[in-house]
This record gives C-alpha cells, structure tokens and sequence, in this order.
C-alpha cells in the first residue's frame, strides 16, 4: 500500500510539473519578445533623429519666398498654400547637409481657380548658388527659372510640362545647361489627391519616394551633400503640409 501511494503522488506531481511547463515557456517567450520590442523602440532615436520641421502655423519666417510674377504664398493653419501665375521659388533658410531624410506632402488643388493647372511638384535640394557659395541668400533671384542655372543643386520636377514629365536633373552651376539624369512620362500628379514625398540624401544615393513609390534612385559618383532645400512650382497651386527633416545613421531603402 505504501509503495503504491509514493507511486501515485510520484506521477501526480509530474503531470502537474507537465501542465505548468507550457504557461513558464509561454511567459518566457513574452518576457524576451517584450524586451525585445522595448530595445527596438529605445534603439530608434539612435537612427532616426529630427533636424528640422515647420507645422505651417507661424508664418513664413523660416522660408524665402522668390516670385517671377507675384502670387500668394502663405503658410497658415497647418498649410503652407502656394497660389502662383508663374514661377515660385520657396526656400527652406536653414542649411542641410546629409546624411538625411526630408518628408513632407504636397496636394494639387483643382478646384475652379485661375492657377489649378495641376502641375509641377518640384524641388531642389543641397543647393548651392556659385555666385555666393557661402550664403545663397547674398544673390538676388527673380522665380523665374533660367535664373536658377547658376546652382549647383538635383533639381526633381514631378508631374511638370503640364503633368507629362517626371523628371530628375543634376544642375552644374552653368547657364543653359541643366544635365537630365532620369526622364520618365510616369507616375503622374492627381488632382487633389496628396502626394507624400520622401527625399534621401545619404551620400552618392540620391533617392526620391512618392506615396511609398521609389520614383528617382540614383548613385552620383560626386554628390551633393549640403546646401538648401525648396519647394519649385510655376503656374500652379498646392498644399503642403508635415514638412519634416531627419538625421540617418544608415542608408535607407
């Protein structure tokens, strides 16, 4: 009777060290893969570092607004509105310099009005203008856009020609010429609906993204690496908003 007692708590003891044995490794695996999570969120500022930002609340102190022929350029409510008959140049005053990521979204308003062509989401970015390499601001420029060929800048024109070109061009700082490195007749703009561009300076990689889309990726054996950021546009008007500039500590995809 005795023997057979012990035998029986002897099994009654391993089937409950069995049934305990899932939820230990359960909890386990929850308290590494919690942890793991934890450093990932706690890794992210390391790679990912904000630069420079404008919620378009305050005006446009932190811009410099060129015009070939007038317009509205405001920047108001969380929007900065760009209503223009010709050409605008919108500089960003402070300077970049790689590597980094710049994100913003740009909407083509077509709504009735005199300037809703829907056309031309440009940019430059790590430009420098060769008549005053130290300060670009030192050089009057008039929005139109022959008088931007002294820059040495990457020049994106998404959705110009009156939406029929998407287009990325590397400028020299020579007048009349503008070297066009990848020249394609899609994606398109669409009118009204946004467009939210990424744009990655990280050495020799010059990459342009819309809506998630790579559109431009090009290697330059002689980067641009600093210089200023602008918002390009002519005849046209849009809304652009979340303008955002991070600091990377790797390449991006």
């Amino acid at each position: 009777m005795t023997t057979t007692r012990r035998a029986f708590g002897a099994l009654a003891a391993g089937a409950a060290l069995t049934a305990l044995a899932p939820a230990a490794t359960a909890s386990a695996a929850a308290t590494v893969s919690a942890a793991g999570a934890a450093s990932a969120v706690g890794a992210a500022p390391r790679h990912r570092r904000l630069l420079a930002h404008d919620d378009f609340r305050h005006g446009l102190a932190r811009w410099a607004v060129e015009l070939e022929r007038g317009g509205t350029v405001t920047a108001r409510r969380g929007i900065l509105e760009v209503d223009v008959p010709a050409g605008a140049t919108i500089w960003f005053r402070q300077p970049l310099e790689g590597p980094y990521v710049l994100e913003y979204t740009a909407t083509p308003v077509s709504a009735g009005g005199v300037n809703d062509r829907v056309s031309d989401l440009n940019n430059f970015w790590n430009a420098v203008d060769v008549r005053s390499p130290d300060d670009l601001f030192a050089t009057h420029r008039s929005g139109a856009l022959a008088e931007y060929d002294h820059l040495k800048t990457y020049y994106s024109g998404y959705g110009a020609n009156y939406n029929t070109t998407t287009r990325l061009r590397r400028y020299v700082g020579e007048p009349g010429v503008r070297p066009l490195i990848l020249d394609y007749t899609e994606p398109l703009l669409v009118a009204n609906e946004p467009n939210r561009v990424r744009i990655v300076s990280d050495g020799s990689t010059v990459r342009w993204w819309n809506n998630g889309r790579l559109v431009f990726d090009h290697v330059d054996p002689e980067p641009y690496t600093r210089g200023h950021f602008a918002f390009r546009t002519t005849w046209s008007h849009f809304r652009i908003s979340d303008f955002r500039v991070w600091r990377s500590q790797r390449q991006h995809s």
